[in-house]
């Protein structure tokens, strides 16, 4: 283990409150980049997915197309890092999601965040992209009972995410919270399962959790959320 005292996970906004509908914009998606260069996130009523991915923003709408991001879009939660790893595991042979999923748990604390990259073959790419929603929002388990599903096979691509420790449920999805884009920039969403043919994964470990709050954005100040409410809702969504 080799976290660097410095590194940071900076989030805006808490998929708490995006369970709860509060789907609103209230931070320009650009601005996360101050902040980190790999991440992911969703657009203003909870519009697709979004993946941060060296620098560059990239969105997936419901119909699956992508597209990269101006930066003026705003947003109701994201999250990035700075990416340097801190470990490396390379994938010789074929793996399930959960087989991946445990070589990395057993490569990181239960007790820290970590972001997630793992650039590889995959023999199958299952996602889904949450609708886009207008006012007056439902909820987000509501949302995906009719959320678009896409399969692709024999695709190479980077997952990208986080390993969020289970103090910390209701900020963010305890356990991993991961999304996907092929190379070429045609195929993207959150992450349901995968095959892995062959990769190489890259694991930061960090030191910090920075909450950014919406402390603009009246609906947030005054709600009162229902946390036992929006943890059952992560796990089903996720």
């Amino acid at each position: 283990m080799n976290v660097k005292s410095k590194s940071y996970l900076y989030q805006h906004g808490t998929l708490g409150g995006l369970m709860e509908d509060l789907m609103d914009g209230t931070e320009q998606i650009g601005k996360m980049l101050a902040y980190g260069d790999t991440g992911i996130g969703t657009l203003a009523g909870s519009n697709g997915e979004i993946i941060f991915l060296e620098g560059v923003i990239y969105h997936v709408d419901e119909t699956g197309q992508v597209k990269q991001l101006t930066g003026t879009e705003t947003t109701p939660y994201a999250a990035v890092v700075d990416f340097e790893a801190t470990d490396e595991l390379a994938f010789d042979t074929e793996a399930t999601d959960e087989e991946v999923k445990g070589r990395l748990l057993a490569t990181i604390s239960p007790n820290l965040f970590a972001a997630i990259k793992l650039h590889g073959m995959f023999d199958t790419m299952h996602v889904r992209v949450a609708p886009k929603q207008e006012k007056p929002y439902p909820k987000f388990v509501e949302i995906i009972q009719n959320q678009p599903e896409f399969t692709a096979t024999e695709i190479a691509g980077t997952i990208v995410g986080f390993f969020t420790p289970k103090l910390f449920h209701g900020a963010a999805a305890a356990g991993f919270h991961l999304h996907f884009i092929s190379d070429d920039h045609q195929f993207a969403g959150h992450v349901l399962d995968f095959s892995l043919i062959s990769g190489e994964a890259e694991v930061m470990e960090v030191a910090e959790f920075r909450q950014h709050f919406p402390i603009e954005n009246a609906e947030f100040l005054q709600r009162e959320i229902d946390v036992e409410k929006i943890v059952r809702d992560i796990e089903e969504a996720e």
